[in-house]
């Protein structure tokens, strides 16, 4: 039985920061940063069953076509990924009321839709880009047992030699996307790349306001970074958790961003929203194909 301090259930039987019961949730679920952009998605739905929300995480289940879907705000970073990847789990796999673990796992698909920013000059603004790996400059992983077994160790031991990693830095994990789910959500209108989880907007993606740097060339090392033929391709800050997680815990994963800066050039999408709304239907009409 898994003690209270370690699975905390609310009065209401919710789990504890979600606010969630196992009942509220379907077994696709798309998972975004701003609470706000739940309502978008959202408003594509021909049915909605729920609507619940607990401080950032803000969650609404319903069918959009022939599927089943939840959307789940999950803040920003990875910290808030630990919470929201191990409480879903925790949702489908641990019985609430006993808690115990169940015999029979459930398998989530967790698919993020995001914004990035592009590392590449060649990968444009208002460009689709699956992470086909993603890389955690965050450390989140390295916490839990089996982190070697579901990362790839020579991609991650190639990157700190070409980088000349800075030993004070949380060491990085590199985790894969579902395959599944990419040959899912694929077609001619995405790019597939390499993402880096950055734990922070400004300092770890290389952005100066008043603090220097403690390595300035560090975003021209992962620009011109190569391993089997794959670049690093852009930036943002939940993938590799996600990534990571769902491989420890057995669930499917993709992130899906909208590029809507481009370090390289210096070019920004002077609208992203219009782009950001094809995002939503495009992965939309996938997963209802």
């Amino acid at each position: 039985m898994i003690q209270p301090s370690e699975l905390i259930i609310n009065p209401d039987g919710s789990i504890f920061h979600l606010h969630l019961k196992p009942e509220q949730i379907a077994d696709t679920i798309l998972l975004v940063g701003d609470p706000g952009r739940v309502e978008l998605i959202s408003s594509y739905f021909d049915k909605i069953e729920c609507n619940v929300q607990n401080r950032e995480f803000k969650t609404v289940t319903g069918w959009y076509k022939n599927r089943h879907l939840s959307v789940v705000a999950t803040g920003i970073g990875t910290d808030n990924i630990d919470i929201v990847v191990n409480e879903l789990d925790a949702l489908v796999n641990i019985d609430l009321e006993t808690r115990e673990i169940k015999k029979d796992k459930t398998s989530l698909n967790l698919i993020r839709i995001g914004t990035s920013g592009s590392l590449q000059a060649n990968i444009p603004v208002n460009s689709f880009v699956i992470s086909e790996k993603s890389i955690g400059f965050d450390g989140l992983l390295n916490f839990y047992e089996g982190r070697n077994v579901v990362c790839d160790l020579e991609f991650e031991q190639s990157l700190m030699q070409h980088t000349q990693w800075d030993k004070l830095l949380a060491k990085p994990y590199v985790a894969n996307c579902s395959e599944q789910l990419l040959q899912e959500i694929s077609s001619n209108k995405t790019l597939v790349g390499v993402n880096i989880s950055a734990p922070g907007f400004y300092g770890p993606q290389g952005r100066v306001l008043r603090i220097p740097l403690a390595d300035s060339k560090l975003n021209s090392k992962i620009e011109s970074f190569e391993f089997i033929g794959k670049k690093i391709t852009n930036y943002e800050m939940e993938s590799s958790a996600i990534y990571g997680l769902s491989k420890l815990l057995g669930h499917e994963a993709l992130t899906i961003c909208l590029i809507i800066a481009n370090r390289v050039s210096g070019n920004a999408s002077k609208d992203y929203h219009p782009h950001m709304n094809e995002l939503i239907e495009y992965v939309l009409s996938k997963l209802s194909d």
